[in-house]
């Protein structure tokens, strides 16, 4: 009885382990062949352990050369699309105006549009326009679909923040800006956070929209692509790998500082009670 109370207490987290493990198979697997030296350029098994991928991660210079691309437009795309999408984050959720239910649907386009279509509509787009395809197209054909990306990660964390604290705020004759800058942006800002990184996993990773708007811009998916035909270097699974466990420490240091701040705001409720008891 106790092991069937046991299993049937348990079993859920049993099979979410299992599923994330699952998940985190591949990503193990590209870990494992960055320490890898293959036996061929066309072979992928396992042959020999070494750490010469990770010492000369920039064997091939055109591989770095298409990472620091994609690092380059990963970046603009992301700062671009963060800060119009936040704009219309809060446009949207604090504001009523005609239309803005329109405005809503329009916003889930590009997210629920295959990428094949919005591929072939920008170019189509830039072609009729006269605008030569390279870096820059690339970046507006990126800025384009994070956009509603960003939007939608905003716009959930604005609806379930308590508008009462911005008025507790205005109601201690704080002005708007020092309201916005005090009270709003910081419990806003770890929407805005992650909505940006999301942007920018998009944007580095994104290769069919690339494909059709690169003209002779290669990036470090198109790369991959190419290499694929002829082999692919060791050092694409140091690159993917290296990019895992940043992402990974920068999710691992926003939850940290996200509980030291909760932890900080508990300890000092009791602290700020007591003081409320004490008569004046």
């Amino acid at each position: 009885m106790r092991v069937s109370r046991w299993l049937a207490d348990r079993w859920v987290m049993g099979v979410a382990l299992l599923v994330l493990g699952y998940l985190a198979l591949p990503i193990l697997v590209v870990a494992g062949l960055s320490f890898n030296r293959p036996s061929s350029r066309l072979s992928y098994d396992f042959h020999e352990f070494t750490l010469d991928n990770w010492r000369q991660p920039c064997a091939s210079s055109d591989m770095c050369d298409a990472v620091l691309r994609s690092v380059q437009i990963g970046f603009i795309a992301t700062l671009v699309a963060t800060v119009l999408g936040t704009l219309m984050a809060f446009a949207l959720v604090r504001h009523r105006f005609r239309g803005r239910s329109g405005l809503n649907v329009l916003i889930f386009l590009p997210m629920a549009t295959p990428e094949l279509v919005m591929g072939t509509s920008l170019l189509a787009l830039f072609v009729s326009a006269g605008v030569p395809q390279g870096f820059w197209t690339i970046v507006i054909a990126h800025v384009m679909f994070c956009v509603s990306f960003v939007v939608v990660t905003v716009k959930a964390r604005l609806a379930g923040m308590d508008r009462r604290l911005e008025e507790a705020a205005m109601d201690l004759y704080a002005s708007e800006w020092q309201t916005f800058r005090r009270i709003t942006l910081p419990l806003v800002l770890p929407g805005i956070v992650a909505a940006a990184l999301l942007a920018f996993s998009l944007s580095f990773d994104d290769f069919i929209i690339t494909n059709f708007n690169a003209g002779t811009t290669v990036t470090f998916p198109m790369y991959v692509w190419g290499a694929a035909q002829r082999g692919i270097p060791p050092q694409v699974n140091v690159i993917g790998t290296a990019m895992f466990v940043i992402a990974l420490l920068l999710v691992g240091v926003s939850s940290l500082r996200g509980r030291r701040a909760r932890r900080s705001h508990l300890a000092a409720a009791p602290a700020a009670g007591q003081r409320a008891k004490i008569p004046s």
